[in-house]
């Protein structure tokens, strides 16, 4: 007897906590959230499987039935499908349903009789009709026919529950071409990508071009018989751009590690290293700003072809544009934010010194770095002293010649100041064999004729490690790997880097970067801060009673200060009676004694 009386405390305790879990629980869900796990456990109650472990085979897509049906053909054709139930319309023994595959949408004829042909009519009474959501995984086996509206369907003769929704979908809904309740508040999108790629048809478009583009873009590599490899994304040195980097932490060989910047000095390794032409596709990621063109998680592709130089590498790349517009869009052509962008070779080249004088007025060329601060100053820049001479320049252009290139264009011959990774220029060493693409006015791609003089490489390194004692904090790092590599010989080289999800916008006609990256990156959901339950149950409130008054809305102990007693518990009564909690409702006396 006393062992038993404290095991039978333990276990009322236990499920009192349990009681409590679960009501806390029970009162962070909505109406329908409620009703949908109701739903699931009838039928689990009844024996079904909300979430089947077994393969369903499908046999077709909802696109493939419409294009390929024949109303002349004798026989009716089988099909097994599956997807998402998006509607229903209940008309006694017989109702319609929407059924959404990956491939698009497709209508459904469900009758009592045919999916329950025995005398238990409970899949249909029952879960067809009452347990199921939109919103639900459901498998039919039926024929393809066309109603007597001239809609192409298929008559159910089985269904079955693939899995169980506990969530519903927002409900956009159209009517004489106008749009109610959609879908569109840009950070609800782009945190819940899952929900915008199911009630915005138009966005998965935009991502399955972007697997056209890479997919496209691979091709021509292979073709021209390059090779895709992989290099690493932990690098003991930030090294191929200037970026300001991620640094982590590698605790089995305790050093700090950079996440890349840039794939470029390993894949140059690997032209020393004898292979004809390399590329990557991956990710970079430099801790810089982020705004619509910018996310500090980049897709960048990379390719270097030993024996080319700048000006093959120009043509190479507006082949290849076209090439992938005419995938994606049918043309070469794209429209951005009302702006026909013509990607049919050739393109428009500019040297970027021309260019900063044609738009500004002002001749650069064989200014030095004072003189050039003086002319910034006389245009009225926001310029500081950690700025070189190939930082002054990059700012003129960027302020006031960048945005003005809508046509893809080549600004070609960059200061050598501005590409310490760059082949000097053959008639002119002051300038460098470099070029950006220029389309709708940003970057799209950086290319060079690569610098393959280990001396000269060691000396451009040394200028940035100069200007990283000035305080510059995207100057190069020196990598002494990569000068040995040199060092053993590598022979003339062009390489380039294009922005892929700058290019998917482009071809897409999106204005925003987060509208072609599946996951962008977000700030922090703001949530309302809230007290622990320990400083209710301080000012002598029940800890059942908590989460009710969160529920309400009273996050903080202060917030009660000023609510009547008799308000209180009618709010408290209401939450209790709706989600059939079983609490009891504190008196006006227990409340009015609360310490708040």
């Amino acid at each position: 007897m006393k062992l038993f009386l404290p095991l039978c405390v333990g276990i009322a305790l236990t499920l009192r906590h349990l009681y409590k879990k679960q009501a806390m629980n029970v009162l962070e869900l909505s109406e329908q959230e409620i009703q949908r796990r109701n739903s699931l456990s009838e039928l689990r109650a009844m024996g079904i499987d909300p979430y089947p472990a077994a393969e369903y085979k499908v046999t077709a897509y909802s696109n493939d039935i419409k294009a390929n049906f024949n109303d002349e053909a004798e026989d009716k054709r089988e099909v097994a499908i599956a997807g998402r139930l998006m509607g229903r319309r209940v008309m006694g023994k017989a109702s319609f349903a929407e059924l959404m595959d990956s491939k698009g949408r497709i209508q459904v004829y469900v009758t009592r009789d045919d999916i329950c042909p025995g005398e238990d009519k409970t899949l249909y009474n029952t879960v067809f009709k009452k347990l199921l959501d939109l919103g639900d995984f459901i498998g039919v086996k039926g024929y393809v026919f066309r109603t007597q509206t001239g809609e192409i369907s298929v008559h159910a003769q089985e269904l079955v529950l693939l899995s169980k929704s506990l969530r519903p979908l927002p409900v956009v809904k159209e009517k004489d071409g106008v749009t109610y309740d959609a879908f569109n508040d840009p950070e609800l999108r782009y945190r819940q990508r899952y929900v915008d790629l199911l009630v915005n048809p138009g966005v998965k478009d935009i991502f399955l071009k972007r697997s056209k583009v890479i997919r496209t873009m691979r091709q021509c590599f292979d073709e021209a018989g390059y090779t895709e490899v992989e290099t690493p994304i932990l690098q003991p040195i930030p090294g191929g751009a200037s970026a300001r980097p991620f640094i982590t932490h590698h605790n089995s060989l305790d050093i700090d590690l950079y996440l890349r910047i840039a794939t470029e000095l390993y894949l140059k390794r690997l032209i020393v290293g004898g292979f004809e032409g390399v590329y990557e596709i991956g990710k970079n990621f430099r801790n810089e700003g982020m705004d619509r063109n910018h996310n500090p998680e980049f897709t960048c592709m990379e390719l270097y072809v030993q024996y080319k130089d700048y000006n093959w590498m120009m043509s190479f790349t507006e082949r290849l544009l076209e090439r992938i517009c005419v995938a994606v869009n049918g043309k070469p052509e794209s429209v951005v934010d009302g702006k026909t962008i013509s990607f049919k070779a050739p393109f428009r080249r500019l040297p970027i010194l021309e260019a900063i004088k044609e738009k500004t007025g002002y001749d650069l060329d064989g200014k030095t770095e004072d003189e050039i601060r003086t002319i910034c100053k006389a245009l009225n820049m926001e310029i500081d002293d950690t700025m070189g001479k190939g930082k002054l320049i990059d700012e003129i252009f960027g302020e006031f010649c960048e945005g003005t290139f809508i046509q893809p264009t080549f600004i070609t011959d960059y200061p050598i100041e501005m590409s310490p990774l760059t082949k000097k220029h053959r008639s002119n060493p002051a300038l460098t064999e470099r070029f950006e693409l220029m389309v709708n006015g940003k970057e799209l791609a950086n290319a060079y004729s690569e610098l393959n003089d280990p001396i000269d490489q060691e000396e451009r390194f040394q200028d940035q490690l100069k200007l990283s004692e000035k305080g510059d904090d995207e100057a190069m790092f020196i990598d002494q790997d990569f000068l040995r590599a040199l060092q053993y010989g590598m022979p003339p080289t062009s390489g380039i880097g294009i922005g892929i999800d700058r290019l998917v916008m482009l071809m897409t006609g999106q204005t925003q970067i987060q509208e072609v990256l599946f996951f962008p990156q977000m700030r922090p959901e703001k949530k309302a801060p809230r007290d622990a339950a320990s400083q209710y149950v301080e000012a002598g409130i029940p800890e059942d009673i908590v989460p009710i008054l969160q529920k309400v809305g009273y996050y903080l102990v202060s917030d009660l200060k000023e609510v009547k007693a008799q308000k209180l518990q009618q709010q408290i009564g209401e939450i209790i009676k709706k989600y059939k909690l079983e609490i009891a409702k504190p008196s006006v006396q227990e409340i009015e004694a609360w310490n708040v």
